[in-house]
């Protein structure tokens, strides 16, 4: 496997796939987070075949989940994402989104952190330099391409649904596991 060392001046994950960009020639980059440990094999499949089937015009991909549980709503840890009805990303947000006038959970998705990106994009992406302002405010680096414009198509796939990020996420995977000690 190759290995490719990224600065410590990356602001993000992205960020750090657009350097590796540089110097290793693709038409597409797949960058799995790894605080998703949980990740189904056949997700990255599922975006693998997107990236290669999309058309010229898509230039970013990103999956995303059902949210099945209330609380997984209400966590500022699980990003929210509104998508139009062609599986366009609208919005992402720490915000319990979308939700009712009487702000109750009727049903949501949860970001997955597993991208596809072209390399056009990803140029783009770390040629502005610096975090959008919706992406500095939510801490949400999908929001960068969107405030540029660029289209996220949205790709919905399997998942577990515990990204690990705080000590209480590393808890929830730690009771997932010892249900399911099959995965161990």
């Amino acid at each position: 496997m190759r290995v490719v060392m990224t600065s410590d001046q990356c602001l993000t994950g992205t960020d750090r796939v657009a350097e590796v960009s540089k110097s290793l020639d693709a038409k597409w980059y797949i960058n799995v987070q790894g605080d998703e440990p949980f990740l189904n094999p056949q997700s990255l499949q599922t975006i693998i075949a997107a990236a290669r089937g999309a058309t010229s015009t898509v230039q970013v991909i990103n999956a995303f989940s059902s949210i099945t549980n209330e609380d997984d709503f209400r966590s500022v840890t699980v990003p929210k994402m509104v998508c139009d009805i062609n599986n366009r990303l609208v919005y992402a947000s720490r915000a319990a989104i979308p939700t009712t006038k009487s702000l109750q959970f009727v049903h949501a998705r949860r970001q997955i952190g597993l991208y596809a990106f072209s390399k056009d994009a990803l140029h783009r992406f770390a040629k502005y330099g610096k975090k959008t302002p919706l992406e500095e405010l939510e801490d949400i680096e999908i929001l960068r391409f969107v405030e540029m414009g660029l289209e996220v198509v949205m790709i919905e796939v399997n998942s577990v649904g515990i990204a690990i990020d705080t000590p209480q996420d590393l808890a929830r995977a730690t009771q997932y596991l010892e249900a399911h000690p099959e995965l161990i």
